[in-house]
């Protein structure tokens, strides 16, 4: 990392993040981060890799990281393309490049970082806001129920789909390291405190309280599969979603391609 001051309050979940993700890299032996490139939107995760991370990065239009490291994974294929942002940044604005980006199994890996709420821009509600809290554009709760991202990215065709919070900090570093290693798209959902914005709002007065929390409410997959919506409603659901062998958006497009000569040849 650069010699710079981080900028997250005490407690964010995003210095989990950080040294989750460079120890996975640490740990499969990359020296430095010569071999990645970053992409990133609008938001406090987003400032995860710039310019805090000594590598090649580039910080994107709000929702727009995933367009930008498609074309940069397609221009530079021997690179690995990683995306940082929050659940605003990915799961509102950006959501339909998620999407299609897990649809098209593109090459790139992306990391959401999901403290529940738009904790840079004042507190609003974000679609991963949990029933009935309050926040700045919903002060008498939330009336929407919140979007399972990981869910939605692995029923969209992802070969690799996991959420755990910053408590589970093994596995959500081992997450990382099969999402690295693992070829097509992949999809880290990393549930973040927000003591600042978030945690206030729900009656928890620090980072300390807010991980309790998330301990008390967390589920591992398998113990979800018999339970009723209703049952799971407070619940973080975590595990790995989706984790297959399957051709990329890069192998198809070069097949297309050997098609495309084969065909102006013999005309």
């Amino acid at each position: 990392m650069r010699d710079l001051t981080l900028p997250f309050c005490a407690g964010c979940g995003c210095f989990t993040v950080i040294n989750c993700f460079l120890r996975a890299i640490h740990e499969l032996g990359h020296k430095d981060l010569r071999k990645f490139i970053f992409c990133s939107g609008i938001g406090c995760a987003a400032w995860i890799p710039s310019p805090y991370f000594e590598a090649d990065s580039i910080h994107t239009a709000h929702g727009r990281s995933i367009p930008v490291a498609t074309g940069v994974k397609l221009m530079r294929p021997d690179l690995n393309v990683v995306v940082f942002g929050g659940d605003g940044d990915l799961a509102a604005i950006g959501l339909s490049h998620l999407i299609h980006a897990a649809r098209r199994n593109m090459d790139i890996m992306v990391v959401m970082v999901n403290n529940m709420i738009y904790g840079m821009t004042g507190g609003q509600v974000a679609p991963t806001t949990p029933l009935g809290v309050k926040t700045t554009t919903t002060p008498y709760g939330s009336f929407e129920p919140p979007l399972d991202t990981t869910r939605l990215v692995a029923t969209a065709g992802a070969s690799y789909a996991a959420r755990w919070t910053t408590v589970y900090f093994k596995q959500l570093k081992e997450a990382m390291k099969t999402a690295v290693t693992t070829s097509g798209f992949t999809f880290i959902e990393a549930v973040s405190p927000c003591p600042t914005t978030f945690g206030r709002r729900i009656g928890l007065k620090g980072a300390s309280e807010m991980l309790q929390w998330f301990k008390q409410n967390s589920l591992p997959l398998m113990q979800t599969e018999k339970m009723t919506e209703k049952e799971l409603a407070d619940k973080i659901v975590v595990g790995e979603f989706a984790y297959r062998r399957k051709p990329t958006f890069t192998d198809h497009l070069h097949e297309a391609l050997k098609e495309a000569e084969i065909t102006v040849k013999e005309n």
